[in-house]
């Protein structure tokens, strides 16, 4: 089902995660966990979108972080009636990046997701994921191109574009990706230590998945399927946001691993 890039085996360290006292909440009916899960949505103008993308939302997370881009429709009305005890946090600099950042800052969690608002991830896989982090994994990465995943909404030149970019990761950088520029994926909080978060755009997908390798981070891939967005334009442009990936994949070849140092938070919280 899943394509191991590292060997997530059970350890002291993440047993350590997992308070002894703590109320497991059933996931599935073979599955029960005790860390709570924060599901990060960054949005703007995503109001049409979001009865779609909370219906799929599992009951037994923890909370959802909506990070609001400064919409000019009701996207936050909107999340607080569908979600009534929704974290907002109001975005105050530009671009995807910035928005996760801020997000993962307000999460209460010991469990991350992050998840696209356009409605095109299907949040019943959040099983999949989080089951891969309490079975050992440190980071769980979607691929729409493992066994199981797929897509209806990649023209060809993204897909080329994201063969390419995804080869050049593995050779670089000693990875076995079979996806990289592709939003839905989960992680254990303490990975934001490690990986240091710093740009804004949507390249953050891939620095995310660079890191991870870099400091050695416990990574398996979960098939995913990709749907089409439902309504409203995407903000993604191939070849510019192309060109930001790549030129991120270079610096990050010439850098050893960053000194440790926690995402900040650049939003308000209400």
């Amino acid at each position: 089902m899943s394509s191991f890039l590292r060997p997530a085996e059970t350890d002291q360290k993440s047993a350590a995660r997992i308070p002894a006292q703590a109320q497991y909440r059933p996931v599935s009916s073979h599955l029960a966990i005790a860390p709570p899960v924060s599901v990060v949505i960054p949005a703007m103008n995503e109001a049409e979108n979001l009865p779609y993308v909370f219906k799929t939302l599992p009951d037994w997370i923890h909370e959802v972080v909506l990070v609001d881009g400064n919409s000019t429709d009701d996207t936050v009305q909107v999340a607080r009636d569908l979600w009534p005890d929704v974290t907002v946090v109001k975005q105050r600099g530009k671009g995807k990046g910035d928005a996760l950042i801020s997000g993962f800052a307000a999460c209460t969690g010991e469990i991350i997701v992050m998840i696209d608002a356009d409605g095109s991830a299907d949040g019943a896989e959040i099983v999949s994921y989080v089951s891969a982090l309490v079975g050992g994994a440190d980071f769980a990465k979607g691929s729409r191109f493992a066994n199981g995943g797929g897509t209806d909404d990649m023209t060809p030149i993204r897909k080329l574009g994201n063969r390419v970019l995804t080869t050049l990761v593995n050779a670089k950088f000693g990875a076995r990706y079979t996806d990289l520029c592709y939003g839905y994926n989960a992680f254990w909080r303490h990975c934001l230590d490690e990986i240091a978060l710093d740009c804004a755009g949507f390249e953050v997908e891939t620095l995310m998945n660079i890191r991870v390798v870099k400091a050695g981070l416990r990574v398996q891939e979960i098939p995913s399927h990709e749907y089409n967005r439902i309504h409203g334009v995407s903000n993604l442009r191939a070849v510019r946001d192309g060109i930001r990936v790549l030129k991120v994949i270079l610096r990050e070849r010439g850098t050893r691993k960053r000194a440790v140092r926690p995402a900040m938070i650049t939003g308000e919280v209400s």
